[in-house]
This record gives C-alpha cells, structure tokens and sequence, in this order.
C-alpha cells in the first residue's frame, strides 16, 4: 500500500458569514472541537457588526468577499482555499457540528464527491414560515426535471471532495448557490450521498437573511434556467408542441370549412395558424441544435471533472482521527 493510500486527508471548514456576530464564535467553536485537525475559514460578505473580530477571536481565519451574495462568496471560497475535503456550513450555529466528522468519514472513505447534511428539525422556530413547504416543493421540481434529487435541495450543510469544488463554475450570485450545486451533481452523475443532521434555531441575536418569497422565487428561477441550459429538447420542445396544438385548435374549423365550400373565410386566422406552426418548428429544431451544444459542454466539465484525482480513501480508514479499529 502506497504512502497516498496512507495519507490523512487536509480537511477545511469554510463558513460564509453575514453579520453573525452572536452566532459565529460558537459556530467557529463546535466545527474546531467535532474536526480537530482541520482548518476553519470564515468568508466574511460586508458584515456591518463584530463578526470579523468574534471570528478571529475563536480562531478562524478570516476572509472577505466584497461582492454582496452568498454565491459570490462560495466561488470566491472554492477558488482560494487548497484542501482535500471541504465542510460547508452557515455561521449562524444551526447546523450540527457533531456530525462534520461522520460525513467526511463517508465521502472519504466510499470516496464520493459530496456529502448533504439533510436537515431534520423538532424546533418549530428552527424553520421560518414557509421555508419548509418551499423546500419540498423546489425539491419535487428538481426530482421532476432533472429525475433525481436529494431530500433537501437546499440544505447549506454539505461535505464535498477536491475534484468537485475544483471542477465547479459557480456561476449563481445568492441563496440559488445550493440548488445550482445539486444540479451540478447530478448532471455529472457524480457519486453523492446524504447523511440526516439535526437542525437548530438560531441564537438569540442572530437574524436569518433569507427571504422566503424574493429567494424563493430566485430559486425557482434558477431551477427554470439551469433546466433551459440542461433540457433544451425537452424545454423548447413543450413550447413547441404547445404552439402547434394551439394552431391546430385554430385551424380545425378553417379545414371543415375548406373541405365543405373549397374556401377560406377567415384569412387572417389561416395566417396566424401558419406562424404558429412555423414557430412550433424552430423551437423543436433550437432545441435538437442546442442539445448537441449542451452535449459538447457536459463532456468538457465531465473531462474537467475526472481531470482531478479521487478522494483517495479507503474502507479501514478514519480521515478525522486515523485508523478504524
């Protein structure tokens, strides 16, 4: 067994982090005691109160992203920091530290690209007013769309690998970063798990920025776009064949009337029949062209993708603290 095989993986904590001044020192905290020997960054977007200070206090290294949103600073996360495994969390204390050490310990050791940490909740004030039916039902969209998901799309809690966060374009600028890594996961068919954590409410102090109805809708509309750029046959063939079946609708009593009397007495309505047909046809040829572009584009991420070396674990091994006795 080669000395790789050996090697205990450099594990990074990255935490994003808003204005979570009274929650990120325990946060910072309990992700240092459950991994002992990894290495907490917090990524600070323009926090107006103490979190800069509290966090370096507790003994993360701090970081700034100028630009406002929390995909802005997951890109700016996975581009700066080097590690083997990354645990991504929120700095508001929500998310159960305790369990850090088993989802790396399944992502290293069945060597799998990403790890959720699907929230489980018996704090009622752990989940704000429609946050958990918004989840379920973006949830059902993404199984819908893209015929597979995870149980909690948008859970921030997850454990990824090298070659994933390496191979990852983050192109979304908000809270859609969560559904846009999903996506990523699945178009690639990587090997993913999740894993059940307990989920908290936030310390007195600590204020969610999550928008249920603006973020909500942002969400969907990620989900819309990314089924766009990954479905185009499907997407533009449903506007198809929408657009032919309304001018049939129209058409029908124009051919009655032609078969009867060899005339068209609504010439107009013949007309409109007509370039609904001839749009019903360009959306089913953009989207046969744009599947073909969509295929070049995924073989390129995919080649990207395998381009970067597995996480190199093994059955009998223990990434957090050794060997499994």
């Amino acid at each position: 067994m080669n000395a790789s095989d050996r090697r205990q993986p450099e594990i990074a904590v990255i935490l994003p982090c808003y204005n979570e001044e009274a929650a990120i020192a325990g946060t910072v905290s309990a992700f240092r005691a459950a991994l002992p020997g990894a290495t907490v960054y917090v990524y600070d977007n323009n926090s107006s109160d103490r979190t800069v200070q509290v966090a370096r206090a507790a003994g993360a290294i701090v970081r700034t992203e100028r630009m406002q949103g929390k995909g802005h600073v997951v890109r700016r996360m996975f581009a700066d920091v080097e590690a083997d495994v990354y645990v991504m969390a929120d700095g508001d204390a929500t998310y159960d530290a305790t369990a850090a050490a088993r989802m790396v310990d399944e992502m290293w050791t069945q060597q799998l690209d990403m790890v959720v940490g699907a929230r489980q909740s018996e704090v009622q004030a752990a989940y704000r007013r429609g946050h958990r039916l918004g989840n379920a039902l973006l949830t059902g969209m993404l199984a819908k769309l893209f015929g597979r998901t995870f149980s909690d799309i948008l859970s921030g809690y997850r454990v990824f690998s090298r070659r994933f966060v390496k191979s990852f374009p983050v192109l979304s600028a908000g809270f859609e970063i969560e559904t846009e890594i999903s996506v990523h996961a699945l178009e690639l068919r990587m090997p993913v798990s999740e894993v059940m954590t307990a989920y908290g409410a936030r310390p007195e102090g600590s204020i969610s920025k999550l928008s249920t109805y603006r973020d909500g809708w942002r969400i969907l509309m990620t989900i819309a776009t990314l089924f766009r750029f990954e479905r185009p046959i499907l997407f533009f063939g449903s506007i198809g064949g929408v657009l032919l079946l309304l001018a049939l609708i129209l058409a029908a009593p124009l051919l009655v009337t032609y078969a009867q009397t060899g005339l068209v007495p609504r010439f107009p309505t013949a007309l409109l029949s007509m370039g609904l047909i001839i749009l019903a046809v360009l959306n089913g040829f953009c989207g046969l062209i744009l599947d073909t572009v969509v295929r070049g584009r995924r073989e390129v991420r995919r080649l990207a993708y395998l381009g970067l070396p597995a996480p190199m674990g093994r059955a009998d091994a223990d990434p957090v603290g050794g060997a499994i006795a």
